[in-house]
């Protein structure tokens, strides 16, 4: 299996119900790529104060490496970027393999 972590830090301006609407796509997605074992999303809650302005956190994690290499050209995932652009300021992507 491989893990798909998302940090994002959103733009001042984006709405509570752009963010919403987001995430509510991460949900849907699992349902719509084949592959996809689970999606999970939160927000930052930590008091250590080290998050350095990234509030959020999505969790994918795929059957295995082909099925992120689909998800990553996928039409789905195409429109997902197309809606997180434009509200999202920065985000970090890192992937591993669960041993």
């Amino acid at each position: 299996m491989i893990r798909h972590v998302l940090f994002i830090k959103f733009k001042e301006e984006a709405t509570a119900e752009d963010i919403s609407t987001c995430f509510g796509n991460f949900e849907a997605i699992q349902h719509q790529v084949k592959g996809i074992e689970s999606v999970e999303w939160g927000e930052n809650s930590s008091s250590e104060d080290r998050n350095k302005g990234y509030s959020h956190c999505v969790l994918m994690t795929f059957v295995d490496q082909a099925s992120l290499d689909n998800y990553l050209p996928h039409p789905e995932h195409m429109a997902l970027k197309a809606q997180l652009g434009p509200i999202m300021e920065d985000i970090i992507v890192f992937d591993y393999a669960l041993s």
